[in-house]
Order: C-alpha cells, then structure tokens, then sequence
C-alpha cells in the first residue's frame, strides 16, 4: 500500500492550488485527456523477483495496436507517478529487432491468473478487453523506486516484468490488494480459462529469454557539437 510520510517538501500553498485552477481553465491537457482505462497489475524488477510492487496503468490507445500508460503506485489523488509502459500487440512485436524483444515482457499469464484487472469494471465488461491484452508485450519501466521507500525518485530508471507463472506473485502483496479492491484472483482465473495467449505462443526472447536484466550506467565522451556533420538543403 502506498505510504507518503516521507515526501519532501512543504504542502501545497493556497496561491499554488488558486494558479493551477486557472491554467487548467484555459489548457487542455489533451494528451492526458485520451486515458481511457485503469489496469492494477504486478511489475517485478528485472533482475530481483524478490521486489514487487503493486502498478497502477492509466492507459490510452495510440492505434488499435499500441497503447502508452502512466504507471502509480495507487489510484489516488496524491499517487506517485513511479513509471510507464509501452503495450503492443503480437504482430508489432515480431517486428522488433532480436536484442529490443529481450526488454519486452509477454502479459498471457498475468491475465489468465486473474491478477491484471480493472479495479470498479464488471467482470464482464472488463474481460472484453482483457481477452486482447492477453495476447500483448509491454515494455516498462520504472523511475520511483517506492518499494525501497525512497523520498524521491532516485537512481536510474529500472527495467520491470511482469509475472509468467504460479508462485511468483508474494501472497501478502496479493492478499492486500484483493482486500482492498473487493476482487478474487482465483474466481476471476476460472472466469478467464477460455482467453488465449499470442498466436504464435510467448516468444522465446521475451521476459528477458528467461534471464534478469538491469538497467546500468556507463560512462562515455560526449561529442562537441562543431564534431557533429551538418547538412543543410
């Protein structure tokens, strides 16, 4: 459960909520505007199972076959935006070179377990939708690193995955977030039995290829802008 005690900073000024009620009087935030859905998922870091966090996906389709998210912590209105993820479908997948398949994790098994849902959506309603994404790769990562209970967004963003199998999932984690939002896993599991994965089965390359992956820095010269060649037309 998010937990903000350590947050930096003075709360929010009067003139400063007063300023922001007037910009957004006159901006139109439209990019923010086109998010159409809200997925609770899982992410793990991608190279530590051991660190699961609970992730909040406010989504909006680019076209039928892609969509962006903003990931929280929670679905509040002080939730802490902590990362994105990137969701294609299976054919736009198969397109990426070897090397960028590795970074994309497959999202067949965390739908048929029931543990991706859409906290408030009828069973019915949401899985429509669910049965598309079930066949999806996602690319995510994080940049706040809650679990740690950093105050700010430190350290490099980090590569995250998703759950492919049974016994990942840390049960108390699990058993919280059922509690909180009224859902049972294993009703909706026997729910999803009938939804089918990618066509051509998760790809080999994907989750890693089955190897943890983390995300590091390296140092390197950076060119001056007269080394750069410029064409002019």
């Amino acid at each position: 459960m998010a937990t903000h005690q350590k947050l930096p900073g003075e709360p929010t000024y009067a003139g400063t909520a007063l300023l922001e009620t007037a910009t957004s009087a006159i901006q139109s935030f439209a990019p923010v505007n086109q998010i159409h859905q809200h997925l609770c998922a899982f992410h793990f870091y991608g190279n530590d199972m051991t660190r699961q966090v609970e992730a909040h996906h406010f989504c909006s389709h680019q076209t039928e076959e892609m969509r962006q998210c903003l990931i929280y912590d929670s679905p509040d209105a002080d939730a802490r935006l902590i990362g994105i993820e990137y969701i294609v479908s299976e054919n736009l997948f198969l397109t990426l070179p070897d090397e960028e398949k590795r970074l994309w994790h497959s999202h067949e098994y965390e739908v048929k377990s029931g543990v991706l849902f859409m906290p408030g959506v009828p069973g019915p309603v949401q899985r429509k939708d669910l049965e598309k994404v079930c066949k999806t790769y996602g690319k995510a990562f994080h940049f706040w690193q809650v679990d740690k209970d950093d105050s700010l967004p430190l350290g490099l963003p980090q590569l995250m995955w998703a759950l492919t199998r049974e016994g990942q999932l840390d049960h108390n984690l699990a058993q919280d977030v059922e509690k909180r939002f009224g859902v049972s896993f294993e009703k909706e599991k026997v729910n999803r039995a009938y939804m089918a994965g990618p066509e051509h089965g998760i790809h080999p390359l994907a989750n890693g290829g089955g190897k943890g992956l983390k995300t590091k820095l390296r140092e390197t010269d950076c060119k001056p802008l007269e080394s750069v060649p410029r064409i002019f037309v």
